[in-house]
Formats: structure tokens, sequence, C-alpha cells
């Protein structure tokens, strides 16, 4: 029996929360937690691996003074 082998993208929570830190307005942790129905610590944890990785996360704060963390190679290193 044989295997499809087409790249299709993948659906984990993780991946999920990758592509909204990819986007252009970034995600909030309210929104993390809305598209994984993860909790709070779950979802800074998260975020903690993704900078231990070495990626650099950009802290932004949106217009309703909520912040955003979003990825970004411009940016130093989020301290949150």
């Amino acid at each position: 029996m044989m295997t499809s082998t087409t790249n299709t993208p993948r659906k984990t929570k993780a991946a999920t929360v990758n592509r909204m830190l990819r986007r252009v307005k970034g995600a909030t942790l309210a929104e993390i937690e809305r598209a994984t129905t993860w909790k709070p610590h779950s979802c800074r944890a998260f975020l903690s691996g993704v900078r231990n990785q070495g990626i650099t996360l950009a802290k932004e704060e949106r217009p309703n003074g909520v912040v955003a963390y979003k990825m970004s190679d411009e940016a130093g290193q989020c301290q949150a």
C-alpha cells in the first residue's frame, strides 16, 4: 500500500499559532486562546518556546491598548 506524499499544511495548534504570529497584525493572547483553546499560561509558554528557538517576536500595542505579538526580523527580543 502506497501513501500519498502531498505537502498539505499541518493543522496542529502550534502551526495555527505560528501562522497567526506571521500575520501583519500579529496575534494577541486572547486570539491565540480562542484559536487553540489553550489557557493563558499555555499561550505564554508557547511564546517563550518560540523565543527559545531563536525566533524574534515583536511586541506591539494595538490602538485599543491590547498587546499583539508577531514574528519579526527587525525587532529586538521581546521581554514579555
